[in-house]
């Protein structure tokens, strides 16, 4: 029998007492309790958005990348104003991953310059929205003024509920994973629940955000990237051409139509999951 210690006691004990509302809206005992059917239009659904794309965008018009990335802060606002009438409760965007640190400087700086500046100039918007806000990732390499303004945007949104906006910035699941791991220790005396619980703190949520029903991905690229790999367990992926700056309203429904349209049987047979469904 392996038993836990002081802070190990101490975290477990914050695991089994869930802060947040959202944790109750949706269960945590299994990946399937808080996925939900495809077919099922009643069901509000987590999706989630690798913007890729911006830079090429703009290389194709002669442009610098920069611009591409601007672009793409207005279909941020398109997708995020049409999310909450096609059924999607939370809607996470994946911003800067932890590897595009390697990328040019000038254009990191550009990108946290415009991270900073499209949260606070979103603040009073999403409030009078319902648009609850936070960022999820790490923030110890991320400048004070952009930490300023994730923390002010956060504070100013966390009583709303309509929709559930959580915006990646130097994020790697990876690593996600690997924190809650070592926070965790050698105890053994949690769950996949409990878990899921110790990684939206690892990254900087109050709760844990619900299983990801849909994952789209822009910009022609196959493939995960590092983005949400616990929570992708039974996702769905829609991939698309589009380039992230032209993405838009009827796109996002596109991809919502075609995840509506697909039976998902989470590991049963059709005839299993069909009576599972009623």
């Amino acid at each position: 029998m392996v038993k836990s210690f002081g802070k190990q006691d101490r975290l477990m004990a914050q695991l089994r007492d869930p802060p947040d509302r959202l944790t109750r809206a949706f269960p945590l005992d299994s990946p399937r309790a808080v996925a939900h059917h495809g077919g099922d239009a009643d069901h509000p659904i987590h999706v989630a958005i690798i913007m890729d794309g911006s830079g090429r965008w703009a290389a194709a018009r002669g442009l610098p990348r920069s611009a591409g990335h601007r672009e793409g802060v207005e279909a941020v606002r398109r997708t995020v104003a049409a999310a909450p009438s096609l059924g999607i409760a939370t809607l996470t965007l994946h911003a800067f991953s932890s590897d595009n640190w390697q990328r040019p400087m000038p254009e990191v700086r550009e990108l946290m310059s415009i991270f900073e500046e499209f949260l606070r100039s979103s603040m009073a918007e999403w409030v009078d929205a319902g648009i609850r806000t936070n960022v999820i990732g790490r923030r110890d390499r991320l400048e004070p003024a952009l930490v300023a303004a994730i923390e002010a945007a956060e504070a100013a949104t966390l009583a709303c509920r309509r929709l559930h906006l959580r915006l990646a910035i130097d994020y790697s699941a990876r690593d996600v994973i690997f924190r809650a791991a070592q926070a965790l220790g050698n105890c053994e005396l949690t769950t996949p629940a409990e878990f899921a619980c110790l990684l939206a703190r690892v990254d900087h949520d109050r709760a844990p955000a619900p299983d990801l029903d849909l994952l789209i991905r822009t910009g022609g690229e196959q493939r995960l990237s590092d983005f949400m790999l616990w929570e992708c367990a039974y996702a769905e992926f829609v991939f698309t051409d589009r380039m992230w700056p032209d993405f838009d309203a009827a796109d996002l429904e596109a991809a919502v139509l075609e995840f509506r349209s697909r039976h998902r049987r989470f590991g049963r047979v059709a005839e299993t999951a069909a009576i599972a469904d009623r």
